[in-house]
């Protein structure tokens, strides 16, 4: 992509309202995301791609565990809510939208979606032949937020993975349990982020036992991801219900495993950046390779640029070049602040027949002749350390 060609809107300065946090400030100068209102945002391409990433990354260790993807509606009935005895929380401890449609029928937009998952697996899952079985969405959630904060951390609208686990009994609910906590220990790794797993409140969720995964950052609600053995409860009542080996009916025995996507983003940023901007991880990152021409006129430094963008694409290095009619001191802070994790630079050095490889994270770069620096590049790709 040719940045002259992209939307970047990058800003020199960020004006935030209310609490101000290090990953909102970069989120708004980065061009990531734009405020529409309170609690409400529109995820602009650069930031767009970041989501889009870190949702790969999480199916990727949901697939590896054997979870089934599947997409559920946002729009629920209330009457569901009502089976599971939850009805009495909305607006209270479950913070949701709730109103009617022009038949009079109550409808919520979902702030979770455990009622949803126990309509369709009870109509389906009859036999103990068919689990354990664990199903999940990456989906929209909306919560009416009294305060809504820390840009995309504690929003009205948000990206969730949420993964519901069936088991027959105790013993297997463990077993989906222990999958779900090592595979969010692997995703959490890959990202980049740092945290620290303690023992939660379930709450309105319900169950025996949960635990919380906190980003460390700024931010003292970084909640990213939360995990619960619920047991019995939504099978109970909803008339979850399943033949055993002895022909005996049976309540599924539950679990649920939630991840905040769209906080992900502001976690990733809380845990990679220095003063100057982003620093993304490979895993996360919107391009892994800036190319950055200095006097993108000149005739040798753009067939220069031109040919190594090129190559690039060839070799599907996710790669933006810089071809913008700017200064160079605005080109290198756009640079630094969006945090593309590799950079190559093609300047005065160009004259002795070499460019500049740079790493985002380091201070200083590395000079090579502009023929050799791609293969270069894809060695620090394959081992990133």
């Amino acid at each position: 992509m040719r940045w002259s060609q992209y939307f970047l809107p990058t800003l020199k300065e960020a004006s935030v309202e209310g609490e101000d946090t290090p990953s909102l400030r970069l989120i708004l100068q980065a061009g990531m995301v734009r405020q529409l209102s309170s609690g409400i945002y529109t995820y602009l391409p650069f930031g767009l791609a970041a989501l889009r990433n870190i949702e790969r990354v999480i199916r990727e260790e949901m697939n590896a565990t054997g979870a089934i993807e599947l997409l559920m509606p946002a729009l629920q009935p209330t009457s569901l809510w009502k089976e599971s005895d939850r009805y009495k929380l909305l607006g209270k401890d479950i913070v949701s939208f709730v109103f009617k449609d022009r038949h009079e029928r109550e409808l919520l937009l979902g702030p979770t979606h455990e009622e949803v998952i126990m309509e369709v697996v009870r109509r389906e899952v009859n036999s103990y032949k068919q689990l354990p079985l664990t199903l999940y969405q990456i989906q929209t959630k909306f919560r009416d937020e009294m305060r809504p904060r820390f840009g995309l951390v504690r929003s009205r609208e948000f990206l969730m993975k949420d993964a519901y686990s069936f088991d027959v009994d105790e013993e297997g609910l463990e077993l989906s349990y222990q999958k779900m906590l090592a595979a969010y220990h692997r995703i959490f790794k890959r990202l980049g982020v740092k945290y620290k797993v303690t023992g939660a409140d379930s709450g309105a969720m319900g169950g025996k036992f949960s635990e919380e995964f906190v980003a460390e950052g700024a931010c003292p609600e970084l909640e990213i991801g939360h995990i619960f053995k619920l047991g019995t409860p939504y099978s109970e009542k909803m008339k979850g219900l399943f033949l055993d080996k002895t022909g005996r009916q049976r309540p599924y025995v539950m679990g649920c495993y939630g991840i905040g996507v769209s906080r992900l983003v502001s976690a990733v940023i809380e845990n990679n950046y220095d003063r100057s901007g982003i620093i993304w991880p490979l895993s996360v990152a919107p391009f892994h390779l800036l190319i950055l021409p200095i006097n993108y006129e000149d005739p040798t430094v753009k067939e220069t640029a031109d040919r190594l963008y090129a190559a690039a694409q060839e070799k599907r290095i996710p790669v933006l070049m810089d071809d913008r009619a700017k200064q160079a001191g605005e080109k290198f802070k756009d640079a630094d602040l969006t945090g593309i994790p590799f950079r190559i630079t093609i300047g005065q050095n160009l004259k002795e027949g070499k460019v500049e490889l740079k790493k985002r994270s380091e201070p200083k770069g590395e000079l090579f002749p502009p023929d050799q620096i791609l293969e270069v590049l894809s060695q620090y790709l394959i081992n990133p350390a």
